[in-house]
């Protein structure tokens, strides 16, 4: 006896367009479908964890960015914007929640008057530090369903595919 293979819901949808446009190559919806459900589902469960912790996902981005920034965790708006990958419009917004949440702090450079120096606060690096914990066990639990050669493979392929879609290192922050 055979075991028949488990299907997911991407299976059904080609299925279906295979029989309705046999004419039509659909293995591309194959890939773009999962990694589009992947995705959202993903979303979704990081959003809930965040949750719990009194955090949200833009929030946990930014704190994020400036701890890997490393001591004394502080940078420029322009270096911040870039490396959180968000306009410096919606980055000032979400500054400006942050400092009222107590998260961050908000200084004029001493040495470049025009130049906005955004650091962690006591309770902002306090609060990343437990969140980054709780974050990378969320993100083992999520991926359980893969051998660890099962993820090394997954990350080399979809590195292959960013790449191939223009994805690159962060561009230089602006002074």
């Amino acid at each position: 006896m055979t075991d028949t293979p488990r299907q997911d819901g991407v299976d059904v949808i080609i299925q279906e367009w295979r029989e309705v446009r046999p004419d039509l190559d659909c293995s591309p919806m194959a890939v773009i479908g999962r990694l589009s459900r992947a995705s959202r589902l993903l979303e979704r469960a990081i959003k809930d964890e965040f949750g719990r912790h009194g955090l949200e996902p833009w929030e946990f981005d930014v704190l994020a960015t400036l701890l890997r920034s490393g001591p004394p965790h502080v940078l420029s708006a322009g270096e911040l914007s870039s490396a959180a990958m968000v306009s410096s419009a919606a980055l000032t917004n979400r500054i400006d929640r942050l400092v009222d949440k107590g998260l961050v702090e908000r200084q004029v450079d001493p040495s470049h008057r025009r130049r906005v120096l955004i650091s962690l606060s006591e309770e902002g690096l306090r609060l990343v530090n437990r969140g980054v914990e709780h974050h990378v066990a969320n993100e083992h639990r999520l991926l359980e369903g893969l051998s660890a050669p099962e993820r090394d493979r997954l990350a080399s392929l979809l590195r292959c595919l960013l790449i191939s879609l223009g994805d690159s290192t962060r561009p230089p922050a602006d002074a």
